[in-house]
């Protein structure tokens, strides 16, 4: 935030955008290469960082690239530290990419009635007459603990939208009024959305943000959740939504599970709830079970486990979900290279 605030009074913006953006680092962004809300318009982080100083674990401090925006002399060993989760070398310093803000920005949330209905109206942002800078969606439950633990405003009048099963938040950079009109009366005309709300001023825009961006707080506050971030591939996210839904209604029937996530990305933050039954201790050695459930089904549909939170200690059993023998063995040799001793966040991503 305090990034943004600096860029804003100069009449520029870094674009990486996230809903807690209050508390997160920068440096923590960088080393969990995380995508944030406008991944669908400006890209992850590691897409905007010029440059990097970084202390190794024998004291040496690398200048990586400065501001150079060209620069192809070999391995690019900036690269390697983004995403690297600490475990390679510590940043000490950044140099960050910047670009002009939109003139206009337009803020919608739609109500829908699946996750299939989530994927239709995607493809039909994809194809509308204005820039998408993001695409957010998140499910009735999600909307219902925010709700119950902020003082917002309802999205909807209509008390059937309310309950309506998913939400969409779309943002448009710089369109033209009047094509957005238009575009938006289309989709309630074929039927693609069943209500809808427009932001008619910043404030406007800010509660309808407050809606997506207050959810992870949200649901802490006022339950347990287990947290688990995902990422598939676009194509395959109305198959794999079908099957998860059959897996968890099956095998863990009465939790409540609730989804959001940036979607056009094919990231879905998946919250599992602590029913109020079931003791902690309970709770936490199921979610185990769910999650080589959860994680399989990523496997089954080429999807990751970790799509901007990274491995860190919870998620190393299953890394080779996603990443093959010889791709973990690659990434072992270049951790003992660079920390030999394994005094850099030890313990993160393997053994």
């Amino acid at each position: 935030q305090a990034v943004h605030e600096h860029c804003a009074s100069a009449g520029f913006l870094w674009p990486i955008d996230f809903a807690s953006k209050g508390s997160s680092q920068v440096g923590g962004n960088i080393s969990t290469n995380a995508g944030g809300v406008k991944v669908i318009r400006y890209g992850l982080t590691r897409q905007w960082v010029l440059g990097l100083e970084v202390v190794l674990a024998n004291g040496e401090v690398l200048e990586l690239n400065g501001a150079l925006e060209k620069n192809n002399t070999g391995f690019d060993l900036r690269q390697l530290f983004i995403g690297s989760e600490g475990t390679l070398g510590i940043i000490t310093e950044a140099t960050l990419k910047l670009t002009r803000p939109a003139k206009k920005l337009d803020v919608m949330v739609f109500a829908v009635r699946d996750i299939a209905a989530v994927l239709k109206l995607f493809r039909e942002t994809r194809n509308a007459p204005f820039t998408l800078s993001a695409y957010e969606f998140f499910t009735e439950a999600c909307l219902e603990r925010v709700l119950r633990h902020r003082k917002l405003r309802p999205p909807f009048l209509n008390q059937e939208a309310e309950n309506a099963p998913c939400y969409v938040l779309v943002e448009a950079e710089d369109a033209n009024a009047s094509h957005l009109e238009t575009w938006v009366a289309s989709l309630f005309e074929r039927g693609l959305a069943d209500d809808g709300v427009m932001a008619q001023h910043e404030s406007d825009a800010r509660d309808l943000w407050a809606l997506r961006e207050s959810i992870s707080e949200s649901l802490s506050a006022t339950g347990l959740p287990h947290k688990n971030d995902i990422a598939l591939p676009v194509s395959e996210l109305e198959a794999f939504c079908a099957s998860f839904d059959d897996v968890f209604a099956k095998r863990y029937p009465g939790w409540e599970i609730c989804l959001f996530g940036h979607f056009g990305d094919g990231n879905l933050h998946v919250n599992v709830m602590k029913p109020d039954a079931i003791s902690r201790e309970d709770f936490f050695a199921q979610t185990k079970d769910a999650d080589r459930e959860l994680f399989e089904l990523v496997r089954a549909h080429r999807g990751s486990i970790s799509a901007e939170h990274g491995i860190g200690l919870l998620k190393k059993a299953y890394l080779g979900v996603s990443r093959s023998p010889e791709e973990i063995a690659i990434l072992r040799r270049v951790k003992h290279a660079l920390d030999p001793q394994g005094i850099l966040n030890p313990g993160k991503i393997f053994d």
